[in-house]
Protein backbone atom coordinates (compact mmCIF):
# COMPACT_ATOMS: atom_id res chain seq x y z
CA UNK A 1 0.00 0.00 0.00
CA UNK A 2 1.32 3.74 -0.77
CA UNK A 3 2.57 5.42 2.35
CA UNK A 4 1.83 8.91 0.14
CA UNK A 5 -0.56 11.33 1.99
CA UNK A 6 -3.84 11.35 0.29
CA UNK A 7 -5.33 14.15 -1.48
CA UNK A 8 -9.08 13.77 -2.67
CA UNK A 9 -10.27 16.04 -5.73
CA UNK A 10 -13.50 17.24 -7.30
CA UNK A 11 -12.84 16.19 -10.57
CA UNK A 12 -14.78 16.81 -13.68
CA UNK A 13 -12.61 16.04 -16.34
CA UNK A 14 -12.46 19.63 -17.90
CA UNK A 15 -9.74 21.33 -18.63
CA UNK A 16 -8.76 23.23 -14.92
CA UNK A 17 -9.15 19.60 -13.13
CA UNK A 18 -7.17 18.04 -15.47
CA UNK A 19 -4.00 19.40 -15.33
CA UNK A 20 -4.36 19.63 -11.09
CA UNK A 21 -3.82 16.15 -11.17
CA UNK A 22 -0.34 15.86 -12.32
CA UNK A 23 0.17 19.54 -10.60
CA UNK A 24 -0.56 18.03 -7.53
CA UNK A 25 1.74 14.92 -7.84
CA UNK A 26 4.42 17.37 -9.18
CA UNK A 27 4.20 19.92 -6.36
CA UNK A 28 2.88 17.67 -3.39
CA UNK A 29 4.03 14.08 -3.86
CA UNK A 30 0.20 13.24 -2.82
CA UNK A 31 -1.86 10.24 -3.62
CA UNK A 32 -4.55 11.88 -5.70
CA UNK A 33 -8.41 10.38 -5.44
CA UNK A 34 -10.93 12.38 -7.99
CA UNK A 35 -14.09 12.41 -7.22
CA UNK A 36 -16.79 13.46 -10.15
CA UNK A 37 -19.87 14.68 -9.25
CA UNK A 38 -23.26 14.02 -11.20
CA UNK A 39 -25.46 16.42 -10.51
CA UNK A 40 -27.49 16.40 -13.70
CA UNK A 41 -24.87 18.05 -16.45
CA UNK A 42 -26.11 15.60 -18.74
CA UNK A 43 -22.98 14.14 -19.49
CA UNK A 44 -21.54 10.11 -19.42
CA UNK A 45 -19.11 10.48 -16.63
CA UNK A 46 -17.76 6.86 -17.06
CA UNK A 47 -15.28 7.90 -19.27
CA UNK A 48 -13.54 9.53 -16.57
CA UNK A 49 -12.91 6.89 -15.16
CA UNK A 50 -10.36 6.54 -17.41
CA UNK A 51 -8.90 9.69 -18.09
CA UNK A 52 -8.49 10.24 -14.40
CA UNK A 53 -6.38 7.42 -13.97
CA UNK A 54 -4.29 7.46 -16.86
CA UNK A 55 -3.95 11.34 -15.71
CA UNK A 56 -2.33 10.50 -12.93
CA UNK A 57 -5.44 9.29 -10.47
CA UNK A 58 -4.70 6.56 -7.39
CA UNK A 59 -8.93 6.08 -7.94
CA UNK A 60 -11.85 7.49 -8.76
CA UNK A 61 -15.27 7.75 -7.34
CA UNK A 62 -18.26 8.92 -9.72
CA UNK A 63 -20.79 9.71 -7.38
CA UNK A 64 -24.81 9.95 -8.64
CA UNK A 65 -25.72 13.06 -6.26
CA UNK A 66 -28.77 14.20 -8.63
CA UNK A 67 -31.65 13.75 -6.51
CA UNK A 68 -29.80 14.87 -3.17
CA UNK A 69 -28.55 18.10 -5.03
CA UNK A 70 -32.56 18.60 -6.26
CA UNK A 71 -34.49 17.46 -2.47
CA UNK A 72 -32.15 18.81 0.29
CA UNK A 73 -30.35 21.98 -1.83
CA UNK A 74 -32.89 23.04 -4.96
CA UNK A 75 -36.15 22.16 -3.47
CA UNK A 76 -35.34 24.27 -0.71
CA UNK A 77 -34.38 27.00 -2.03
CA UNK A 78 -37.05 26.92 -4.28
CA UNK A 79 -39.46 27.23 -1.20
CA UNK A 80 -37.86 30.51 -0.09
CA UNK A 81 -38.18 31.90 -3.34
CA UNK A 82 -34.27 33.11 -2.86
CA UNK A 83 -33.33 34.58 -5.95
CA UNK A 84 -29.46 36.77 -6.49
CA UNK A 85 -30.53 39.95 -7.42
CA UNK A 86 -33.64 39.74 -8.39
CA UNK A 87 -32.09 37.55 -11.65
CA UNK A 88 -30.28 34.54 -11.04
CA UNK A 89 -31.37 31.20 -9.95
CA UNK A 90 -29.03 30.30 -7.88
CA UNK A 91 -27.84 27.46 -9.84
CA UNK A 92 -24.01 26.98 -9.54
CA UNK A 93 -24.68 28.38 -5.99
CA UNK A 94 -26.37 25.52 -4.31
CA UNK A 95 -24.48 22.73 -6.62
CA UNK A 96 -21.11 22.98 -5.14
CA UNK A 97 -22.33 22.35 -1.14
CA UNK A 98 -23.81 19.00 -2.10
CA UNK A 99 -20.54 18.05 -4.16
CA UNK A 100 -18.29 19.59 -1.05
CA UNK A 101 -20.31 17.57 1.24
CA UNK A 102 -19.41 14.31 -0.88
CA UNK A 103 -16.05 15.24 -1.03
CA UNK A 104 -15.40 15.66 2.64
CA UNK A 105 -17.40 12.09 3.18
CA UNK A 106 -14.61 10.60 0.97
CA UNK A 107 -11.92 11.85 2.40
CA UNK A 108 -13.14 10.87 5.41
CA UNK A 109 -13.06 7.54 4.67
CA UNK A 110 -10.31 7.37 2.86
CA UNK A 111 -8.44 8.65 5.46
CA UNK A 112 -7.11 12.01 3.33
CA UNK A 113 -5.38 14.84 4.44
CA UNK A 114 -6.64 17.31 2.21
CA UNK A 115 -9.48 17.98 -0.63
CA UNK A 116 -8.29 20.17 -3.53
CA UNK A 117 -10.27 22.07 -6.15
CA UNK A 118 -10.25 23.48 -9.45
CA UNK A 119 -12.12 27.01 -8.94
CA UNK A 120 -10.05 30.00 -9.24
CA UNK A 121 -9.12 32.95 -6.82
CA UNK A 122 -11.72 35.30 -8.59
CA UNK A 123 -14.54 33.23 -8.58
CA UNK A 124 -17.34 32.41 -5.58
CA UNK A 125 -16.82 29.01 -6.51
CA UNK A 126 -13.73 28.88 -4.23
CA UNK A 127 -15.67 30.03 -0.92
CA UNK A 128 -18.88 27.78 -1.49
CA UNK A 129 -16.20 24.43 -1.66
CA UNK A 130 -14.62 25.65 1.28
CA UNK A 131 -16.61 27.02 3.62
CA UNK A 132 -18.52 23.28 3.49
CA UNK A 133 -14.94 21.94 4.48
CA UNK A 134 -14.86 24.27 7.02
CA UNK A 135 -18.60 23.47 8.50
CA UNK A 136 -18.29 20.13 8.14
CA UNK A 137 -14.92 18.64 8.56
CA UNK A 138 -12.19 21.74 9.51
CA UNK A 139 -9.09 19.36 10.15
CA UNK A 140 -8.80 18.73 6.62
CA UNK A 141 -6.67 20.85 4.71
CA UNK A 142 -7.66 23.07 1.53
CA UNK A 143 -5.52 23.05 -1.67
CA UNK A 144 -6.68 26.26 -4.32
CA UNK A 145 -4.02 25.46 -7.38
CA UNK A 146 -5.63 28.68 -8.83
CA UNK A 147 -4.39 30.53 -6.01
CA UNK A 148 -0.75 28.97 -5.98
CA UNK A 149 0.68 27.60 -9.21
CA UNK A 150 2.39 30.16 -12.35
CA UNK A 151 -0.69 29.47 -14.40
CA UNK A 152 -2.53 32.82 -15.14
CA UNK A 153 -5.34 32.22 -17.41
CA UNK A 154 -6.68 29.74 -19.59
CA UNK A 155 -4.86 29.60 -22.83
CA UNK A 156 -1.91 28.95 -19.87
CA UNK A 157 -3.49 26.25 -18.94
CA UNK A 158 -3.86 24.81 -22.28
CA UNK A 159 -0.18 25.26 -22.74
CA UNK A 160 0.35 23.00 -19.58
CA UNK A 161 -1.91 20.62 -20.51
CA UNK A 162 -0.93 20.37 -24.03
CA UNK A 163 2.77 19.79 -22.54
CA UNK A 164 1.95 16.68 -20.95
CA UNK A 165 -0.63 15.39 -23.86
CA UNK A 166 -3.63 15.85 -21.64
CA UNK A 167 -6.89 15.71 -23.84
CA UNK A 168 -8.86 18.83 -22.94
CA UNK A 169 -12.16 19.95 -23.93
CA UNK A 170 -11.64 23.24 -25.27
CA UNK A 171 -9.58 24.87 -27.28
CA UNK A 172 -8.28 28.26 -27.66
CA UNK A 173 -10.87 29.62 -29.97
CA UNK A 174 -13.42 28.19 -27.95
CA UNK A 175 -13.62 29.09 -24.56
CA UNK A 176 -16.68 30.04 -22.79
CA UNK A 177 -16.85 28.94 -18.92
CA UNK A 178 -19.52 26.28 -18.53
CA UNK A 179 -20.73 24.68 -15.65
CA UNK A 180 -24.19 22.94 -15.73
CA UNK A 181 -26.59 20.54 -14.01
CA UNK A 182 -30.12 19.57 -13.59
CA UNK A 183 -31.12 22.92 -12.87
CA UNK A 184 -29.02 25.05 -14.85
CA UNK A 185 -26.27 26.02 -17.21
CA UNK A 186 -24.23 29.35 -16.88
CA UNK A 187 -21.50 30.72 -19.37
CA UNK A 188 -19.21 32.93 -18.61
CA UNK A 189 -15.84 34.20 -20.45
CA UNK A 190 -15.32 35.17 -24.30
CA UNK A 191 -16.80 37.91 -25.69
CA UNK A 192 -19.02 37.93 -22.77
CA UNK A 193 -16.65 39.80 -21.07
CA UNK A 194 -17.96 43.30 -22.73
CA UNK A 195 -21.64 43.53 -21.00
CA UNK A 196 -22.14 45.38 -24.41
CA UNK A 197 -21.40 42.51 -26.46
CA UNK A 198 -25.22 40.89 -27.11
CA UNK A 199 -25.05 36.93 -26.56
CA UNK A 200 -24.93 34.93 -29.82
CA UNK A 201 -27.68 32.79 -28.54
CA UNK A 202 -27.91 30.51 -31.85
CA UNK A 203 -24.22 29.51 -30.44
CA UNK A 204 -24.64 29.59 -26.97
CA UNK A 205 -27.57 28.05 -25.79
CA UNK A 206 -27.62 23.99 -25.04
CA UNK A 207 -30.43 23.56 -23.38
CA UNK A 208 -33.48 25.53 -25.12
CA UNK A 209 -34.44 27.49 -28.39
CA UNK A 210 -34.04 31.22 -28.92
CA UNK A 211 -37.41 32.40 -27.86
CA UNK A 212 -38.28 33.81 -31.62
CA UNK A 213 -37.66 29.91 -32.88
CA UNK A 214 -39.80 28.72 -30.04
CA UNK A 215 -43.49 27.43 -31.32
CA UNK A 216 -46.38 29.86 -32.32
CA UNK A 217 -48.43 28.28 -30.54
CA UNK A 218 -48.02 28.43 -26.74
CA UNK A 219 -48.04 25.18 -24.64
CA UNK A 220 -49.70 24.72 -21.04
CA UNK A 221 -48.72 23.20 -18.32
CA UNK A 222 -50.23 21.97 -14.70
CA UNK A 223 -47.82 21.66 -11.74
CA UNK A 224 -49.07 20.32 -8.51
CA UNK A 225 -46.94 21.60 -5.38
CA UNK A 226 -47.49 19.74 -1.94
CA UNK A 227 -46.33 22.07 0.86
CA UNK A 228 -43.89 24.14 -1.45
CA UNK A 229 -42.80 20.93 -3.12
CA UNK A 230 -43.65 20.12 -6.91
CA UNK A 231 -44.88 16.71 -7.07
CA UNK A 232 -46.94 16.11 -10.29
CA UNK A 233 -46.89 17.64 -13.81
CA UNK A 234 -50.42 17.42 -15.67
CA UNK A 235 -51.58 14.68 -13.20
CA UNK A 236 -48.74 12.46 -13.81
CA UNK A 237 -46.86 12.41 -10.39
CA UNK A 238 -42.75 12.63 -10.63
CA UNK A 239 -39.63 10.95 -9.27
CA UNK A 240 -37.91 14.74 -8.76
CA UNK A 241 -35.13 13.89 -11.17
CA UNK A 242 -37.70 12.95 -13.75
CA UNK A 243 -39.44 16.12 -12.79
CA UNK A 244 -36.46 18.34 -13.56
CA UNK A 245 -35.92 16.59 -16.78
CA UNK A 246 -39.41 16.84 -17.56
CA UNK A 247 -39.70 20.52 -16.80
CA UNK A 248 -36.48 20.99 -18.53
CA UNK A 249 -37.71 19.64 -21.99
CA UNK A 250 -40.65 22.12 -22.07
CA UNK A 251 -38.84 25.05 -20.94
CA UNK A 252 -36.99 24.63 -23.28
CA UNK A 253 -38.35 23.89 -26.47
CA UNK A 254 -40.42 27.15 -25.28
CA UNK A 255 -37.44 29.21 -24.98
CA UNK A 256 -38.04 29.66 -21.53
CA UNK A 257 -35.67 30.62 -18.84
CA UNK A 258 -32.66 32.80 -20.12
CA UNK A 259 -31.26 35.45 -18.02
CA UNK A 260 -28.28 37.68 -19.20
CA UNK A 261 -27.38 39.62 -16.19
CA UNK A 262 -23.81 41.53 -14.75
CA UNK A 263 -23.89 40.83 -11.01
CA UNK A 264 -21.75 41.41 -7.63
CA UNK A 265 -19.84 38.86 -6.90
CA UNK A 266 -18.91 37.72 -3.64
CA UNK A 267 -15.18 38.32 -3.50
CA UNK A 268 -15.71 42.33 -4.03
CA UNK A 269 -16.09 42.28 -8.71
CA UNK A 270 -18.89 42.19 -10.76
CA UNK A 271 -19.28 39.74 -13.60
CA UNK A 272 -21.08 38.99 -17.04
CA UNK A 273 -22.83 35.72 -16.93
CA UNK A 274 -25.72 33.92 -18.98
CA UNK A 275 -27.60 31.73 -17.58
CA UNK A 276 -30.08 28.52 -18.85
CA UNK A 277 -32.90 27.92 -16.31
CA UNK A 278 -36.07 26.49 -18.22
CA UNK A 279 -37.27 24.03 -15.79
CA UNK A 280 -36.48 26.17 -12.66
CA UNK A 281 -37.86 30.03 -13.90
CA UNK A 282 -41.24 27.56 -14.49
CA UNK A 283 -41.29 26.53 -10.80
CA UNK A 284 -40.47 29.37 -9.81
CA UNK A 285 -43.09 31.37 -11.39
CA UNK A 286 -45.58 28.34 -10.15
CA UNK A 287 -44.41 28.51 -6.71
CA UNK A 288 -45.07 32.43 -6.67
CA UNK A 289 -48.74 31.81 -8.53
CA UNK A 290 -49.51 30.08 -5.04
CA UNK A 291 -48.09 31.45 -2.84
CA UNK A 292 -50.33 34.76 -3.62
CA UNK A 293 -52.83 32.62 -3.03
CA UNK A 294 -52.57 31.13 0.15
CA UNK A 295 -50.25 32.98 2.26
CA UNK A 296 -51.93 36.07 3.80
CA UNK A 297 -50.50 39.11 3.01
CA UNK A 298 -47.92 39.93 6.44
CA UNK A 299 -46.26 36.23 5.98
CA UNK A 300 -45.95 36.69 2.43
CA UNK A 301 -44.39 40.31 2.27
CA UNK A 302 -42.07 39.26 5.30
CA UNK A 303 -41.09 36.13 3.57
CA UNK A 304 -39.52 38.47 1.13
CA UNK A 305 -37.22 39.74 2.65
CA UNK A 306 -36.40 36.41 4.11
CA UNK A 307 -35.83 34.99 0.68
CA UNK A 308 -33.37 37.70 -0.39
CA UNK A 309 -31.32 36.59 2.92
CA UNK A 310 -31.47 33.34 1.54
CA UNK A 311 -30.08 33.88 -1.85
CA UNK A 312 -27.29 35.99 -0.51
CA UNK A 313 -26.29 33.02 2.04
CA UNK A 314 -26.83 30.50 -1.01
CA UNK A 315 -24.80 32.92 -3.43
CA UNK A 316 -21.97 33.09 -0.65
CA UNK A 317 -21.98 29.68 -0.28
CA UNK A 318 -23.40 29.59 3.29
CA UNK A 319 -25.24 26.88 3.41
CA UNK A 320 -24.27 24.88 6.39
CA UNK A 321 -24.98 27.78 8.95
CA UNK A 322 -27.00 28.49 11.59
CA UNK A 323 -28.72 31.13 9.97
CA UNK A 324 -29.57 29.84 6.59
CA UNK A 325 -31.12 26.73 9.25
CA UNK A 326 -33.14 28.89 11.25
CA UNK A 327 -34.43 30.85 8.06
CA UNK A 328 -35.23 27.10 6.80
CA UNK A 329 -36.90 26.26 9.20
CA UNK A 330 -39.28 29.88 8.92
CA UNK A 331 -39.60 28.82 5.39
CA UNK A 332 -41.07 25.43 6.07
CA UNK A 333 -43.42 26.73 8.13
CA UNK A 334 -44.86 28.76 5.95
CA UNK A 335 -45.35 26.37 3.29
CA UNK A 336 -47.85 24.58 5.12
CA UNK A 337 -50.64 25.86 3.17
CA UNK A 338 -48.64 25.88 -0.45
CA UNK A 339 -50.88 23.04 -1.62
CA UNK A 340 -52.34 23.12 -5.16
CA UNK A 341 -52.43 23.26 -8.88
CA UNK A 342 -50.81 26.49 -11.04
CA UNK A 343 -51.58 26.17 -14.68
CA UNK A 344 -49.13 27.80 -16.64
CA UNK A 345 -49.14 29.47 -20.04
CA UNK A 346 -45.53 29.03 -21.65
CA UNK A 347 -44.77 31.20 -25.11
CA UNK A 348 -42.07 31.94 -26.83
CA UNK A 349 -39.98 32.59 -23.60
CA UNK A 350 -42.76 33.77 -21.08
CA UNK A 351 -44.27 31.65 -18.26
CA UNK A 352 -48.20 33.37 -17.97
CA UNK A 353 -50.44 32.58 -14.97
CA UNK A 354 -53.14 30.39 -16.51
CA UNK A 355 -55.23 29.24 -13.41
CA UNK A 356 -54.43 28.03 -9.42
CA UNK A 357 -56.44 26.50 -7.10
CA UNK A 358 -55.70 25.05 -3.58
CA UNK A 359 -57.73 24.09 -0.89
CA UNK A 360 -55.84 26.62 1.50
CA UNK A 361 -56.61 29.46 -0.50
CA UNK A 362 -57.54 32.84 0.92
CA UNK A 363 -58.96 34.07 -1.91
CA UNK A 364 -63.00 35.13 -1.45
CA UNK A 365 -65.16 35.48 -4.03
CA UNK A 366 -67.73 36.92 -2.08
CA UNK A 367 -65.45 39.66 -0.71
CA UNK A 368 -63.68 40.68 -3.60
CA UNK A 369 -66.67 40.73 -6.11
CA UNK A 370 -68.01 43.58 -7.52
CA UNK A 371 -71.55 42.30 -7.67
CA UNK A 372 -73.74 43.17 -4.47
CA UNK A 373 -72.87 40.91 -1.14
CA UNK A 374 -73.79 40.66 2.01
CA UNK A 375 -70.22 40.19 3.80
CA UNK A 376 -68.44 43.65 3.24
CA UNK A 377 -70.04 46.82 4.18
CA UNK A 378 -68.48 49.59 2.53
CA UNK A 379 -69.39 52.07 4.98
CA UNK A 380 -66.59 50.85 7.51
CA UNK A 381 -63.98 51.84 5.05
CA UNK A 382 -64.42 55.49 5.79
CA UNK A 383 -63.07 54.75 9.91
CA UNK A 384 -60.68 52.47 8.24
CA UNK A 385 -58.89 55.32 6.50
CA UNK A 386 -59.37 58.09 8.69
CA UNK A 387 -57.31 56.13 11.32
CA UNK A 388 -54.71 54.80 9.15
CA UNK A 389 -54.44 58.70 7.68
CA UNK A 390 -54.43 60.14 10.77
CA UNK A 391 -50.23 60.74 11.28
CA UNK A 392 -50.59 61.92 7.90
CA UNK A 393 -53.25 64.34 8.55
CA UNK A 394 -52.33 65.09 12.16
CA UNK A 395 -48.53 66.16 10.01
CA UNK A 396 -50.18 67.70 7.74
CA UNK A 397 -52.06 70.30 10.31
CA UNK A 398 -48.68 71.03 12.51
CA UNK A 399 -46.93 72.18 9.15
CA UNK A 400 -49.70 73.89 8.11
CA UNK A 401 -49.59 75.48 11.78
CA UNK A 402 -45.96 76.41 11.15
CA UNK A 403 -46.20 77.86 7.48
CA UNK A 404 -48.87 80.43 9.43
CA UNK A 405 -46.91 81.19 12.25
CA UNK A 406 -43.56 82.15 9.79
Amino acid sequence: MSSKEKVVLAYSGGLDTSIIIPWLKENYDYEVIAMAADVGQGEELEPLREKAIKTGASKIYIEDLREEFITDFIFPTLKAHAIYEGKYLLGTSFARPVIAKRLVEIAEKEGAVAIAHGATGKGNDQVRFELTVKALAPHLKIIAPWRIWDIRSREDAIDYAVARNIPIPVTKKDNYSMDRNIWHLSHEGSDLEDPWNEPQYDKLLKLMVPPEKAPDRPTYVEICFEQGIPKKIDGVEYSPIELMEKLNKLGGENGIGIVDMVENRLVGMKSRGVYETPGGTILYAAHRELELLCLDRDTLHYKDIVAQRFAELVYYGQWYTPLREALSAFVDSTQKTVTGTVRLKLYKGNVMPAGVQSPYSLYSEELSTFGRDEVYNQKDAEGFINLFGLPLKVRALVMNKKKDKE
